[in-house]
């Protein structure tokens, strides 16, 4: 019995098996992956949707009476579904987007709170709070995009000195 013939092809057939074994390996981490970053990226849109229903319906409230501005503006932050969507968001993101995530969310709680107190829209408190919400939008959204895409946003390319739109609002530069 020649040993060296033997020997060759047991080790031919354990390289071959290691290798099905790595690729296969590696085909399933790249498909879980794949299904984290589809994951993430249906949890950040529902996120950001979710912060723009509470958004609209805060701006809807300017013609409900200063009274019931308070408990209707506590409603449109329950019933836009951002408790669930953020607790979503905690879950499945980068600790950079849930950071960002969450400044965002306390923004736009500072923003209901200003309106649940009578602010109008043209009041400096209303501006303040409705910049600074602006602008941590724009923080979550540069920190998603440079998460799935790695591409950097600035407001330049808007044409914008700031993202908090504060160099675009007329009350505001106004008031300058």
């Amino acid at each position: 019995m020649d040993w060296g013939t033997l020997i060759a092809a047991v080790s031919g057939g354990s390289l071959a098996m290691a290798g099905t074994v790595l690729a296969d390996h590696l085909r399933h981490r790249h498909e879980q992956d794949r299904g984290l970053g589809e994951r993430r990226r249906a949890v950040y849109l529902d996120f950001i949707a979710a912060a723009e229903t509470c958004h609209s319906r805060l701006r809807a409230l300017q013609s409900t009476p200063r009274e019931e501005r308070a408990g209707e503006s506590r409603t449109a932050l329950t019933a836009s579904g951002i408790y669930e969507a953020r607790e979503r968001l905690f879950i499945d993101a980068s600790t950079q987007v849930a950071g960002a995530g969450q400044a965002m969310f306390e923004q736009l709680r500072r923003l209901q709170r200003t309106v649940g107190e009578g602010a109008e829209p043209d009041s400096a408190a209303y501006h303040d709070a409705y910049h600074s919400y602006i602008g941590s939008v724009w923080g979550y959204r540069v920190a998603v995009r440079g998460e799935l895409d790695g591409k950097a946003l600035a407001p330049a390319e808007f044409g914008w000195q700031r993202w908090d739109g504060r160099d675009r609002c007329e009350l505001c530069t106004s008031a300058a």
